[in-house]
């Protein structure tokens, strides 16, 4: 078996893309989305007949508006996922307006429109994760949302506060990004690379696993944003890693051994202790996280830049 095909057996694969054909290529199970894959895929040629059905289908009338663009932008969403769930077997991610991330309830008003939309469609909210920012706030929202049914993704997570947060809350998965830790950690130190071993993000991650399964929660891990293959086969056994389309087919034609890094045996093996969480806990331990605190501000521009870019390509392109 090539690399890809020895992950998949213990680890679920997840299309890090909202690139329809990369997912035909490679059948994941799952995809995600985020306002940077929008951005590429609707600049695609190929996708401008997906673009304009989701301007069409918006229910729009002024679309000049700020309200009417944000409308369109969420069908966007709608319409890119719905694609996506006609290939894939399993779930779909689709994100909210990061420009939400403060704010509980604007962000649990925008994740139950999304559903609504997907709904009319006849798509179960089984196969939808809201993707939320993994801010105190995003994570109360995301505690209402899964006491309804809806299912949610955190996402820009960096340390183990974080996605100890998520776990009390219920929340059903959790995106803590490897790559951008590892980045991180490479400019602090000036060094070109680190060993897959020992890379910071790497590292974040298994600490995060192991401290779930040692303490029996049953929020899903799913390592995202990596930098190289080697991130990701040390991660191996992780419940799900999203892996953009360079990483695939990379691992596709490689025939490197990938053997189990975690599992629940090793975790449960391994010493520590709980953590009590509330929210001067969660504040306190991100304040003293000098990468967590940078990344996940950065991350949040970074995302609404990207809706803000998509929102001025439909108005040059399309309105």
């Amino acid at each position: 078996m090539n690399a890809l095909e020895q992950l998949s057996k213990m680890t679920v694969i997840v299309a890090d893309t909202g690139d329809i054909q990369s997912i035909k290529q490679f059948q994941p199970r799952d995809a995600t989305t985020n306002p940077s894959l929008l951005l590429a895929a609707a600049r695609q040629p190929e996708y401008k007949d997906l673009v304009q059905k989701a301007i069409d289908t918006s229910g729009v009338t002024d679309r000049s508006s700020p309200a009417g663009l944000k409308a369109i932008l969420e069908n966007l969403s709608v319409v890119f996922a719905t694609e996506i769930l006609k290939i894939v077997s399993g779930r779909v991610s689709v994100e909210v307006d990061a420009s939400l991330s403060f704010d509980t309830q604007a962000t649990i008003g925008y994740a139950k429109r999304l559903i609504t939309r997907f709904e009319e469609q006849n798509i179960s909210r089984e196969r939808i994760l809201i993707k939320i920012a993994s801010t105190w706030e995003g994570i109360e929202a995301a505690k209402v949302l899964e006491k309804e049914g809806i299912h949610c993704n955190l996402t820009l997570l960096f340390n183990l506060g974080q996605a100890i947060a998520c776990a009390e809350g219920g929340i059903k998965l959790i995106s803590p990004f490897v790559g951008r830790i590892y980045d991180f950690y490479k400019a602090k130190q000036g060094v070109e690379s680190f060993a897959p071993e020992e890379d910071p993000g790497v590292l974040s991650v298994q600490e995060i696993y192991n401290y779930y399964k040692k303490f029996g929660y049953e929020t899903e891990v799913m390592g995202a944003s990596f930098r190289t293959s080697g991130e990701i086969i040390e991660l191996a056994g992780c419940d799900l890693l999203t892996i953009g389309p360079k990483f695939l087919e990379e691992m596709k034609n490689s025939d490197t051994v990938v053997e189990e890094k975690l599992s629940l045996e090793k975790a449960l093996a391994r010493d520590g202790e709980k953590i009590v969480m509330d929210e001067s806990t969660f504040r306190w331990m991100l304040n003293e996280d000098e990468m967590a605190t940078a990344k996940l501000s950065e991350g949040i521009r970074r995302f609404n830049a990207d809706w803000l870019k998509l929102a001025d390509y439909l108005q040059e392109e399309f309105l």
